[in-house]
């Protein structure tokens, strides 16, 4: 099996599209027409994880985190960045990283987060914005459906929990044919009209060309007229967090030890207990300050994240519980979301948790 086919599972998953600016996901060492050994799954592609990857046999790793994220003038050893670089190139190993773009998808890091918690009626805490098209096209009766079809099975039509959704508005469309055209109906030199159906769809930005190309292909017309247009709505299924709810409200105290047993926790950095029951719980898997003001805007009891400063802890203004678990903690079970998901695409191929802690930070209690 080429690497290109689990890149795909992968892309599937959650799309470069949705990667921020300041990532570099995707495949960073190797080919994607390599022959795929075994796949090993981690945080971080550490020079450590890359030899035991080598001494089980995989030659792909897949990671959580970019060993890369801008761009290297030397490659000496020098630092853990290149000391990675050179065991991968030495030991024909390939690294693919899948990071902001699995942070947010609905279904991705902070979902797994939610899972641990028992959290119930998940959505996304910040949904992005500027990543919704309409496409507006115009079809003949008997060909409405097959076209609808195929832009359905494209990827359009999707809002929330509901798929193959569309508006259709009958009219009339005229057009006239010169001498070089080849049309499907009408006649050379004569003023057509059709009875034709305005199809409007909704679609995210990065499916664009694959939709126009499924629209070409199904359209029975030689020149398919269609209008793309940018919207302003948000995108519920992407997008920064993640908010849900505990099947019953708990007190601070207890959630708080529930996470640190749940996450296996030496310690969790806090703002002072409000004497308030926890019920509506804010998540954000990773350096997630900047979603301190949302998680508030929307009631949550307390937010979950990590990398917090110390000024930044003061944003919740008393009107929730603030909770850093670590970066690291608050990942660690990326990679068992990534096993699994390859395991269920390639049930017969090897796909390995690397065992190897990359956390750099250690506790003294």
């Amino acid at each position: 099996m080429k690497i290109q086919s689990i890149i795909q599972v992968l892309e599937n998953l959650a799309t470069p599209a949705l990667q921020e600016t300041y990532d570099n996901v995707g495949l960073i060492t190797g080919n994607k027409t390599w022959e795929c050994t075994g796949i090993t799954c981690t945080l971080d592609a550490t020079e450590a994880v890359i030899l035991e990857a080598k001494a089980n046999g995989c030659n792909l790793i897949v990671a959580h985190h970019p060993i890369i994220f801008s761009g290297l003038k030397k490659i000496n050893g020098n630092n853990y960045i290149e000391k990675a670089i050179i065991a991968a190139i030495k030991n024909d190993i390939a690294i693919y990283a899948i990071h902001t773009n699995l942070d947010n998808v609905l279904h991705g890091v902070n979902q797994t987060i939610a899972n641990r918690l028992g959290l119930i009626n998940t959505h996304v805490l910040a949904p992005k914005k500027n990543t919704l098209c309409k496409l507006f096209t115009f079809v003949p009766l008997q060909q409405v459906e097959q076209v609808k079809n195929a832009l359905f099975n494209a990827g359009a039509g999707n809002i929330s929990n509901y798929s193959e959704c569309s508006f259709n508005t009958k009219g009339v469309g005229t057009f006239k044919a010169n001498k070089t055209a080849n049309p499907f109906v009408g006649k050379i030199g004569e003023r057509h009209s059709e009875e034709e159906v305005k199809v409007e769809i909704i679609f995210p930005a990065w499916l664009q060309q694959t939709l126009i190309t499924a629209l070409k292909n199904a359209h029975p017309y030689e020149e398919v007229a269609y209008d793309i247009v940018a919207l302003e709505n948000e995108f519920t299924q992407v997008g920064s967090g993640l908010v849900g709810f505990l099947p019953e409200p708990m007190k601070e105290h207890f959630f708080l030890q529930m996470l640190k047993q749940s996450f296996d926790l030496q310690l969790i950095k806090h703002t002072k207990l409000l004497g308030k029951n926890i019920q509506k719980v804010a998540i954000c898997g990773g350096a997630g300050s900047f979603l301190i003001s949302k998680a508030a805007s929307i009631g949550a009891d307390i937010y979950v994240t990590a990398d917090i400063k110390y000024h930044e802890f003061f944003d919740a203004n008393d009107t929730m519980v603030v909770a850093d678990i670590g970066h690291w903690e608050s990942e660690q079970f990326t990679s068992e979301l990534l096993v699994n998901v390859l395991q269920q695409n390639f049930p017969t191929f090897a796909v390995l948790k690397s065992s190897v802690n990359t956390n750099p930070v250690e506790y003294f209690l």
